[in-house]
């Protein structure tokens, strides 16, 4: 029994290092420098404003910052990554709650399946406008908290949005990447982009509204070992 026990564990041992030394993950900090400029208010119509318990008042969503300038909503991904990578079955989903989109920005990798909901007792229309050639726009009404509806995108492009023609106010931003490396930090500017396998990439740090429109962003290069990489960035708008 005892025998049996060190073998078992020599061989989770061994494993772990197996699955370590295929890649690990790259985590990191975007900051903004310089003050971000004031969103810009609005008033939710009278059913949205019901659907929020009340409350009427709405602004833009340009710059989301913590109290240590930690930058939300930031796309982060590798750079010319090639590859033939299986697609994901898990959709990305995105939400309608309180007559917003949840998440605003978000990332997919091309050929997966963009689930959008409604949590809303509210009607929107959805309606995704492609720039890049191959991604069909589309333009589809949704009933309050109605049927999910479907859509997926073949070919990579950069904060592909999706909007609601019914409420001009709401809009969300999927960047689709034909790799899984990627992220959007969270509300403290943070991000991981898992299971990297070890090598030296060029990573870009990109910003919706500070990198438009032709959405080049802050790059660097990481070199990622078993033990991952760290990669930080701070997106200057004193410039």
């Amino acid at each position: 029994m005892m025998k049996m026990s060190y073998r078992l564990l020599a061989g989770v041992v061994l494993g772990s290092l197996s699955i370590s030394a295929f890649g690990g993950d790259i985590t990191g900090k975007v900051t903004l420098k310089g003050e971000a400029p004031k969103e810009r208010p609005f008033t939710f119509d009278p059913a949205c404003s019901k659907a929020r318990g009340g409350d009427a008042k709405g602004s833009t969503r340009f710059y989301a910052t913590d109290a240590g300038g930690g930058l939300g909503e930031v796309f982060v991904t590798l750079k010319g990554i090639k590859g033939d990578f299986p697609v994901p079955s898990e959709p990305l989903v995105l939400d309608q709650v309180g007559c917003v989109y949840v998440p605003y920005v978000a990332g997919v990798q091309a050929g997966q399946k963009i689930v959008v909901k409604n949590s809303d007792p509210v009607f929107h229309n959805v309606h995704p406008t492609p720039r890049v050639k191959g991604n069909p726009e589309a333009n589809k009404a949704q009933l309050p908290k109605g049927k999910d509806l479907e859509f997926m995108f073949k070919n990579p492009e950069q904060f592909l949005r999706f909007k609601c023609d019914v409420h001009q106010w709401m809009f969300a931003y999927v960047n689709v990447v034909d790799h899984p490396y990627f992220a959007v930090t969270g509300e403290d500017g943070s991000f991981t982009i898992k299971n990297v396998p070890p090598g030296e990439y060029e990573i870009e740090a990109i910003h919706r509204k500070s990198h438009a429109p032709k959405y080049q962003g802050v790059v660097q290069k990481v070199t990622v070992g078993a033990d991952g990489a760290t990669a930080d960035f701070v997106v200057d708008i004193t410039k």
